[in-house]
């Protein structure tokens, strides 16, 4: 086990900077100062993070853009006809404007009863360590103010591994070189894995899951897998793995090679 965190560690070291962000859409959430508005911001953010990733840096840009300086201020003093009208002519591959504000009317309803969408989301927390139950309750809020379906809230009920909204919570939660926090009341420890078709991919290379399809029991498997070299932030691994692939400096084959390596363990 030793030698398999050294080399995690080492990819860990390697790329969790800055300098290997972009192209991603949590670079967005570095213009905003004030945990107030940077969640607003990473919620948009996470929630068009589907399709191709240019395609998703400027859908983000388009409506962090017709929000202003300060989409905490926005979400709070623009009714939901404004945010209709804020919205008109949006598109993101299945998702419209009217999306997007139904979205941001649930993300207001949750400010003016929570004062925060952080005390939204704790709203639903039954446990320490197993924030599932307020991932399904969040999901709900969120979804309270569409007024026709979509695909920018995923149904955590119905086994998605809900890779956005944990996403979301990575970038919210953690705070380290790349992650920029903000929200203090959730254990890294609870954290999962933001599953798409990519991690998916490197943790069945990797040995952390067997499953073919990728939902929330795969992330779980993946995620408790981590869990045995970094127990208090599993998710601390999640954006080095996911440059593999993506940056140019090492194939993934070899990364896989050196951590499944005979006597690795």
């Amino acid at each position: 086990m030793d030698r398999r965190k050294a080399v995690l560690e080492k990819l860990y070291a390697h790329y969790n900077r800055r300098e290997y962000m972009h192209p991603d859409p949590l670079e967005f959430l570095y213009n905003y100062e004030d945990a107030a508005d940077r969640e607003i911001a990473g919620l948009v953010a996470s929630s068009l993070a589907y399709g191709r990733v240019a395609q998703i840096l400027k859908s983000v840009g388009d409506v962090l853009g017709r929000m202003g300086c300060s989409p905490r201020r926005f979400v709070e003093e623009t009714s939901p006809t404004g945010l209709r009208k804020a919205m008109r002519g949006f598109r993101h591959r299945f998702a419209d404007g009217d999306d997007v504000a139904g979205m941001l009317t649930s993300a207001g309803r949750m400010l003016e009863q929570y004062g925060s969408l952080e005390a939204g989301f704790m709203s639903g927390m039954t446990g320490a360590n197993d924030i599932r139950p307020a991932l399904c309750a969040f999901a709900e809020k969120l979804r309270s103010g569409r007024r026709k379906g979509g695909h920018i809230i995923p149904e955590p009920a119905c086994g998605s591994a809900c890779k956005r909204l944990c996403l979301f919570l990575r970038w919210m939660v953690r705070k380290d070189k790349v992650d920029p926090g903000g929200w203090k009341g959730i254990s890294r420890a609870a954290l999962i894995v933001p599953l798409d078709t990519h991690m998916h991919r490197i943790g069945r290379a990797l040995g952390f899951t067997k499953r073919g399809q990728a939902d929330m029991r795969a992330a779980l498997e993946i995620t408790n897998a981590l869990r045995v070299y970094s127990p208090g932030d599993p998710v601390k691994y999640d954006f080095a793995l996911t440059r593999l692939g993506i940056r140019g400096e090492m194939n993934t084959n070899d990364f896989v090679r050196e951590f499944r390596k005979e006597g690795a363990a």
